[in-house]
């Protein structure tokens, strides 16, 4: 998980822009999009660090949850109720629900390790640990519900030598959405949590890799992108499923 973070850290700094981070208004300056795009790089780069090397990583990935979050809640909820007019629309959501992911997939991470010598704050924002599996859950059946209305959109991404393109993407929302609940509900929570995992590596491997390699130079930011996030979505599933 710690090296999928840091891998999106470095997405985040070639095309200097912010992908599935924050929706920006096409009159935000340039010079704010780099600016931006450095600290959310940065962020992920520290988080991941932590993780990789052990060093503080409860509080680390508590903080770094609970910024997600605050994000969330603070930018993304308002610009979408204020800025962007296809509110109603789940899909106009896509980018945020991303975005939320991460945020309960570093809650759940905190929730796997123990700090001694923690302070105030820290035991504060321990009681949102419970919900990271939630959160993360809530986000990936979001996913599913899109599968179904993005179907047709969604199934030219299913390689050509794959049949029965359709049928794939309504059995990934369908996978989607009953991993979600049975996470939410705790049922056979391990069972389902690994099977979501090597559902999304699997994407990773056979839909994401060949995208990557034909894709012109122009596009391949975006490319890597969209794998190392479908990659740690499979990585925070396993978590889960392991129970830490």
């Amino acid at each position: 998980m710690a090296l999928l973070y840091r891998k999106l850290d470095f997405s985040q700094f070639i095309p200097r822009d912010l992908p599935y981070i924050l929706a920006l208004p096409d009159h935000f300056p340039v010079s704010g999009r780099v600016a931006l795009a450095c600290i959310f790089g940065i962020m992920f780069a520290f988080a991941g660090t932590s993780i990789l090397f052990e060093r503080k990583i409860r509080q680390v990935s508590l903080l770094f949850g609970v910024l997600l979050l605050l994000i969330f809640c603070f930018y993304y909820i308002p610009y979408e109720f204020l800025a962007s007019p296809n509110y109603m629309h789940l899909e106009d959501w896509e980018n945020a629900l991303k975005e939320l992911a991460f945020a309960g997939g570093a809650l759940v991470i905190a929730g796997c390790y123990s700090e001694k010598n923690r302070n105030a704050l820290t035991r504060f924002l321990e009681k949102l640990i419970p919900l990271g599996a939630i959160i993360f859950a809530v986000t990936i059946i979001s996913f599913g519900i899109l599968h179904f209305m993005l179907a047709k959109e969604a199934s030219t991404l299913v390689p050509s030598w794959i049949p029965g393109h359709l049928f794939w993407i309504y059995f990934a929302g369908v996978a989607l959405i009953g991993s979600g609940i049975s996470i939410i509900l705790k049922i056979k929570t391990r069972l389902t949590a690994t099977l979501l995992g090597l559902m999304i590596f699997l994407w990773f491997i056979l839909l994401h890799i060949p995208r990557i390699i034909v894709s012109p130079v122009v596009y391949m930011p975006a490319e890597v992108t969209s794998a190392f996030l479908a990659l740690a979505y499979s990585g925070i599933a396993f978590v889960i499923a392991g129970k830490c």
